[in-house]
């Protein structure tokens, strides 16, 4: 038994309803494919300052350091081939070298930059041979 007053939702209620949850699924899909996009532009970044730092690395460790100048190369990492620069040139007082990095993968192009310094005349193997007490 129906009384008065309890019939329902009326045909135009439920229509109403459903616009405004499938406006509200559409945004949520929306912000799922950005959030995802970000993500997957988030994890090259990373990867691109890993390229840069391990760049760095080898300058750092390298005995010799690095010929002043421009050079350029090509690394894998992360499943992806990355075009890294350097720009070597030494600083106004001439005791370090200031190496500026900088990598770009092939085909998105993210891009990473690190500047380090390092000092320009000493071998990083002679510091400890001309240690007192050597």
């Amino acid at each position: 038994m129906i009384r008065k007053g309890e019939t329902g939702f009326t045909l135009i209620e439920m229509l109403v309803a459903l616009a405004v949850f499938s406006l509200a699924a559409l945004a949520l899909i929306r912000l799922q494919a950005y959030t995802t996009r970000n993500a997957a532009e988030l994890e090259t970044r990373v990867v691109a300052q890993s390229v840069v730092r391990n760049r760095a690395v080898e300058i750092l460790t390298d005995p010799r350091p690095p010929a002043v100048g421009q050079s350029r190369g090509q690394v894998e990492n992360g499943g992806l081939i990355w075009n890294w620069t350097q720009d070597a040139k030494l600083t106004e007082d001439q005791r370090f070298v200031q190496v500026d990095i900088m990598a770009n993968e092939s085909i998105s192009g993210a891009p990473a930059s690190l500047t380090i310094l390092r000092p320009a005349g000493l071998l990083l193997d002679q510091g400890a041979a001309n240690a007192p007490g050597n």
